[in-house]
């Protein structure tokens, strides 16, 4: 029985760390795709759209998990109207980037840090905000060196500790004495798979070194990253920082808010703490 338990979670965690690969739409001038080697060395396929002027302020936006670029897509055509310089990317894992097992933020922090040196680059070392949704927030944070060096973090429906988060997704599927008995099972798989205990996979402890402002964004309807939990990583934050959560959004709603409610939080924000771009 014993036995059956572990085979059946380690299965289960197989799968949930699997790559997985879609397409994106060929990018229409004057954006374009391209792709960026990490300091592991993948390759992470990505858009670049131009902002208002070569030294525009940007914004590098990271999707969730199994998501890719193309969930983006909407918002970033947005912001390059609005003069934002912006970079979507792939995580290794998802989307055209290199197959590689999924770690909930951890080595995708690489692709991250990846990607802002090669907008700062692009940019002339202009201001960039990251805007980093689920697993893109959790990249943000998780670095091997600490929390991404943006010069702003935009943090959308961000789980705070890798335990929490598997124990609420197992909550919505199982009565919560058995999530309880089984998120060990899970969690405790980060150590032979990732070589780090669960407590690695923590953006509520990572995210106290990061002193740039914030915003945290997260759904009032969310079970799997409920309102208190979101509310203890703004808590955490120790920059200026603003909270906000959008009406009747369960956690799929809230990692890909496009309305004007979001948008107008987003760039009062943008403009705030990055500037606004002009030519």
């Amino acid at each position: 029985m014993a036995a059956s338990l572990l085979g059946g979670s380690w299965a289960l965690g197989s799968l949930l760390t699997r790559p997985g690969q879609s397409e994106a739409a060929a990018a229409v001038a004057p954006a374009e795709d391209l792709r960026i080697t990490t300091a592991d060395g993948l390759a992470l396929a990505a858009t670049f759209r131009p902002g208002r002027g070569e030294r525009a302020a940007s914004v590098l936006l990271l999707h969730g998990n199994h998501a890719s670029r193309a969930s983006m897509e909407q918002n970033a055509r947005w912001l390059a109207a609005e003069g934002y310089a912006v970079l979507a990317i792939d995580f290794r894992g998802h989307g055209q980037s290199t197959a590689r097992e999924r770690s909930f933020g951890l080595f995708e922090s690489r692709d991250a840090a990846a990607a802002l040196t090669w907008l700062k680059n692009r940019q002339g070392g202009a201001p960039v905000a990251a805007v980093g949704v689920s697993l893109g927030g959790a990249s943000c944070l998780l670095g091997d060196d600490g929390p991404l060096g943006a010069d702003a973090l935009v943090l959308q429906a961000v789980y705070p500790d890798i335990r929490r988060a598997i124990r609420n997704r197992l909550a919505a599927l199982l009565p919560a004495v058995m999530a309880d008995l089984f998120e060990p099972l899970l969690s405790f798989q980060s150590l032979p798979r990732f070589g780090f205990w669960p407590d690695r996979l923590s953006p509520v402890t990572a995210i106290r070194t990061y002193r740039g402002p914030v915003l945290v964004i997260g759904g009032e309807a969310d079970n799997l990253t409920p309102r208190a939990e979101t509310q203890s990583i703004f808590d955490a934050a120790p920059g200026p920082k603003d909270l906000w959560f959008a009406e009747g959004a369960d956690h799929m709603q809230a990692s890909s808010l496009s309305s004007d409610a979001y948008r107008q939080r987003l760039l009062a924000f943008l403009h705030r703490w990055i500037g606004i771009p002009s030519a």
